[in-house]
């Protein structure tokens, strides 16, 4: 194997790059970005960009001597169109054809855009996009934020840090519905409001109106409306995935995800995907999983460049401890492992109305994950149960808890 290309230039793509040169691989590396810049780091795209604190330090994956060690032969600017496996080529968007003996999918995601054309209205996911949201922000005296998710709540408190009127909209009846138990989205609620914040659960939007070609307001499902000199929308992501069709990579039908084994192999020969377009199975979790995290990225980069170079018997399956985090208003939000709304959820340490807390999440008598607000040390020092697969009963005890009758 002689000639490597990974495609998608964001983490996931440099950690590959760095684990293929890191594993020994001396051959061309060839690095494809759809944006024109150099790899950087999206969490502070929502924090510090948008509040002009941190510098651009910050969203520096590495520097530039770094990045320039790995003898990359560096294609930004440039779209992957289409994979052609029986050529092993990647067709990019100014038709030149690159050749591979290996493959790493890392082409990620895309926000999700309003049905609108209003100018006015923003998504948040990449440099370019957050630049204009910090222009905007210096611009408008308010803000509505459409979506309580966590690019939703960052931008919200982004907002406030620089003196924003914000509005808050959320058509689930607490923030983070599909992933936290209700008693922590109502903390992360009254967090909100207690910055300032004026959040409406149970709104869904409607429509965006306005004149001259920029909104003005938007429109509730309930018949109102909120004036809106700028919108953020925070509605999910798509999967940059389409460039795939037809060429023998299974994609989810209703996701685009690309289907992976638990070594992370496409199935078609020596293509592999990692970040956040893969979905592989979890043994641990008893399903499929695919992660939007910034952990995930860079370990699992680093598995499937060891199971590309590897091969047959040295490939080793890829089963993390899952692990995200977001910062609010000063406050860290941790989630160790997974959590769904249907999991029983015992707050171990500190409570909710401190809004200081370290939480258990348990499904079929097991530990699943951990939960935390202010309480990093808590949080991380109950990996080790996560590791271990640890019944519900045993996990609870190793915190000190009695289990309930």
């Amino acid at each position: 194997m002689r000639r490597i290309v990974v495609v998608g230039a964001g983490m996931a793509g440099l950690h590959t790059a760095e684990s293929l040169r890191a594993e020994g691989f001396d051959g061309t590396l060839t690095l494809v970005g759809d944006e024109p810049h150099r790899p950087y780091s999206r969490p502070p795209l929502s924090k510090e960009v948008l509040t002009g604190k941190g510098g651009d330090a910050g969203l520096r994956l590495r520097a530039d001597s770094e990045v320039d060690a790995l003898g990359l032969d560096l294609r930004l600017g440039r779209r992957a169109e289409r994979l052609r496996p029986a050529e092993r080529t990647v067709e990019l968007d100014d038709g030149t054809a690159l050749p591979y003996d290996g493959l790493v999918v890392a082409t990620g995601a895309r926000a999700r855009r309003p049905a609108t054309g209003l100018a006015g209205v923003h998504v948040l996911r990449t440099l370019d996009d957050a630049a204009a949201v910090r222009a905007a922000f210096a611009e408008a005296g308010r803000v509505v934020v459409v979506g309580a998710g966590f690019i939703g709540s960052e931008v919200a408190a982004s907002a406030r840090a620089v003196g924003l009127e914000v509005t808050l909209l959320e058509a689930a009846p607490t923030p983070l519905t599909r992933v936290v138990d209700p008693r922590v989205g109502r903390t992360l609620t009254e967090l909100h409001r207690d910055n300032g914040v004026d959040v409406r659960l149970g709104t869904g939007v409607a429509g965006f109106e306005g004149a001259g070609g920029r909104v003005e307001r938007v429109r509730l499902s309930d018949g109102g409306a909120v004036e809106a000199p700028l919108v953020v929308a925070g509605l999910g992501v798509d999967l940059n995935t389409g460039w795939l069709a037809g060429s023998g990579v299974r994609l989810d039908p209703g996701t685009g995800a690309v289907l992976c084994d638990a070594y992370c192999a496409t199935g078609v020969p020596d293509v592999y995907a990692a970040g956040d377009l893969a979905d592989w199975p979890h043994p641990r979790y008893g399903g499929r999983m695919r992660l939007e995290h910034w952990t995930n990225a860079g370990e699992q980069a680093a598995a499937a460049a060891h199971n590309l170079l590897a091969g047959g018997d040295g490939r080793r399956p890829y089963t993390p401890i899952p692990y995200f985090w977001s910062d609010l208003y000063g406050m860290k939000v941790q989630l160790l492992g997974q959590a769904a709304p249907a999991d029983t959820v015992e707050v171990v340490h500190g409570s909710t109305d401190d809004r200081k807390f370290t939480a258990f999440v348990g499904r079929g008598g097991r530990l699943v994950g951990v939960i935390g607000l202010r309480s990093t040390p808590k949080v991380m020092r109950y990996r080790g149960l996560l590791a271990e697969d640890t019944a519900w009963d045993d996990a609870l005890a190793a915190a000190g808890v009695s289990p309930r009758p």
